[in-house]
């Protein structure tokens, strides 16, 4: 019988507890399962009902608004870092076929984050709305990440504060997902997915549903298998980055979002993942502690910088 893969549901309050057993509890599993698979459910996170649902209903007033509309506040010289990316622009690495979604991209938000170089928000004037609820949708991610991130240096044997410098004022992106409805399913291009299986770049994702089914992971075996929070859960996976810093021992795995049943085609899904990228100058060079005569380096060193560079290269957003 195929070894049975287990994704850890944790709850975020343990970690934030005085209990040290439920905080150490908390670490180890959350470290297990990302070493196994890659990804976790975070329970109790703070992300509340309303605010959810504010900005979905933010999110899906922009999509509704007629494309020529929204193809204003698409910039392609800043490679969909910021603002609106259009029906089938993006391909996932190593695919020739574009995914069936459009996005909209808000990034780093903090007051002097024009010294780092990043594009300024785009906001869309015919949803007033927008900005307030997705700057408070950001900046919750990004707390909530910042914790998550403590409690991996902890399971790494690293201070717990080791990632507080490398994601402050970071490249983050908070991305409102759409992936549209289809009435007849004989349009969709042969071998397009709502999203084509392929690994995050960035350090962690953590991401909110307004509805979670077809997202699958893959596992060191091959084997794709469901990845089914309750609506009231986030998902947080490994990116690239992370995998990269520890030479592999946290799992940077393959997921991908399937087509459903060609009713469900005809109804729209939206999600909202958010990517915790560090600075561009963070060094991921694998961390000498998990390099062994067991375990040889697998990944050259670099930036997270140029990494990011060279992927959006590759996602042919750039």
């Amino acid at each position: 019988m195929p070894h049975q893969v287990t994704i850890a549901t944790v709850d975020y309050l343990d970690f934030l507890s005085n209990d040290p057993t439920k905080r150490q509890n908390f670490i180890d599993a959350l470290g297990n399962s990302f070493c196994q698979i890659g990804f976790a459910i975070v329970s109790n996170h703070g992300l509340t009902e309303s605010l959810k649902n504010q900005l979905f209903q933010a999110t899906e007033t922009f999509f509704n608004l007629p494309e020529k509309v929204k193809s204003h506040y698409e910039i392609p010289e800043i490679a969909g870092q910021r603002g609106y990316v259009g029906r089938y622009k993006e391909t996932a690495k190593g695919h020739k076929i574009a995914d069936m979604k459009e996005f909209y991209h808000i990034g780093q938000v903090a007051d002097d984050s024009q010294q780092h170089h990043y594009p300024a928000n785009i906001w869309p004037k015919e949803v007033p709305e927008f900005q307030n609820i997705g700057i408070k949708m950001y900046q919750r991610f990004e707390a909530i990440g910042a914790d998550l991130l403590r409690a991996i240096a902890l399971y790494l044997n690293l201070d717990e504060t080791y990632f507080n410098d490398k994601i402050k004022h970071g490249n983050s992106i908070l991305r409102l997902l759409h992936y549209f409805a289809v009435e007849d399913t004989n349009e969709i291009p042969t071998g397009s997915l709502r999203a084509a299986a392929h690994e995050d770049i960035n350090l962690i994702t953590l991401l909110m549903g307004a509805s979670a089914e077809g997202l699958q992971a893959k596992t060191k075996l091959g084997a794709w298998i469901d990845v089914n929070p309750k609506p009231d859960q986030i998902v947080v996976n490994i990116g690239d980055m992370l995998q990269w810093l520890t030479n592999g021992k946290l799992v940077s795995t393959s997921h991908r979002v399937v087509n459903p049943s060609h009713e469900l085609m005809k109804k729209p899904r939206y999600s909202t993942p958010f990517f915790l990228h560090p600075v561009a100058s963070m060094d991921l060079s694998p961390l000498p502690q998990t390099i062994s005569s067991d375990h040889p380096k697998q990944f050259e060193n670099t930036t997270a910088g140029a990494y990011l560079d060279q992927r959006l290269r590759e996602l042919g957003l750039k």
